[in-house]
């Protein structure tokens, strides 16, 4: 079977590997139908994160199970499920308060290997998320919205209950890449009357406002603080920090009204001053890895069966797996807000 591997800063490239096999009771092997590229991925392709040459790639899918272990008993063989980049165990203190991506039993650190057309998922008897039905008794748009909720409709939606949106609350979206498109359509999902989103492009802008957004804001650091602040009349009651650069949760924290909190999803890129600036304000800033797995079982999966929310709207540009490099190339070059790659039909 083949997967993708990183090969080198700015190249991937699809191998031949042996089948994946059951290994732990609690394992399953999935055939992988629909994946993508996330914009952390874009982080060692560009060389700005080390990673060793050889090693597979990818943690977004949608698939079909294919065998499971002996502990496996929520899903079967046959079953078609959301493969989210999280492995909670299910029974451990975090995964009990609903925060699995801090799975005190996980071993490793996240998924990889989604990118490929098999994968062994461990922890699958309780973080594999069942779909009804099988692949053809949706459409396409429905598929793309189920595979979005495998990681970045669930991070958008940690970002917004991190911040804990209310109804009626007015909410700064920071990021207009993936997670913060997903994080404005969480935003409206909890009742947001008024979403800004800092957004600079024009189709980013456009999708912005598909979702949800009231307002675009293109300025940013002192510029973009002044011109929140004065919308807002003294602040945001919520903000969703889905970047995570220093600017960018720098700003995040000064556009929030006192006793405002930032829900932050960014993973940090570089240092910030973060732990100095909330003192003054009472902002709260809290966040961290998405609780996948919960969320779609709560109210994603859901959502995107009943039709409230389209959150695959965010792959612009799908590829074949073969084409996988230029999937990579497209997200890199900024010609597509996330990549699709389409593994089996």
């Amino acid at each position: 079977m083949k997967t993708t591997v990183f090969e080198a800063p700015g190249k991937v490239v699809l191998k031949d590997f042996p089948m994946p096999e059951i290994q732990e009771p609690k394992d399953a092997v999935v055939k992988i139908l629909r994946a993508c590229v996330c914009g952390s991925d874009l982080w060692w392709f560009r060389g700005l994160d080390k990673r060793e040459t050889g090693t597979t790639v990818g943690h977004e899918a949608i698939g079909i199970v294919q065998s499971v272990g002996d502990g496996v008993t929520h899903v079967q063989p046959g079953d078609f499920v959301i493969l989210p980049f999280t492995h909670g165990c299910g029974h451990c203190a975090a995964c009990k308060a609903g925060f699995e991506g801090n799975c005190l039993n996980a071993k490793g650190h996240g998924s990889s290997g989604f990118q490929g057309e098999y994968v062994r998922y461990t922890e699958a008897d309780w973080s594999l998320v069942k779909i009804p039905g099988q692949p053809e008794d949706y459409t396409d748009e429905q598929l793309n919205d189920l595979l979005a909720l495998s990681d970045v409709m669930a991070t958008g939606y940690h970002a917004a209950a991190s911040a804990e949106v209310h109804p009626g609350d007015t909410v700064v979206v920071m990021g207009d890449g993936a997670v913060g498109l997903c994080g404005v359509i969480a935003a409206k999902l909890m009742g947001a009357t008024r979403i800004i989103a800092m957004s600079r492009h024009t189709d980013r802008q456009a999708m912005a406002r598909e979702f949800g957004a009231t307002d675009i804001v293109e300025e940013r650091g002192d510029e973009a603080v002044a011109k929140v602040l004065a919308m807002t009349d003294g602040g945001a009651d919520a903000v969703l920090e889905c970047v995570g650069t220093a600017l960018s949760v720098d700003t995040a924290i000064k556009v929030a009204r006192p006793g405002a909190i930032v829900g932050r999803v960014g993973v940090p890129q570089e240092a910030t001053n973060a732990n100095a600036t909330p003192f003054w304000t009472n902002v709260g800033l809290r966040g961290g890895i998405a609780s996948v797995t919960t969320y779609d079982r709560g109210v994603l999966l859901d959502a995107v069966l009943q039709g409230k929310i389209h959150p695959g709207h965010v792959f612009t540009q799908r590829f074949d797996l073969a084409d996988v490099q230029s999937a990579y190339e497209a997200m890199d070059n900024r010609d597509a807000i996330k990549s699709l790659l389409i593994v089996s039909k």
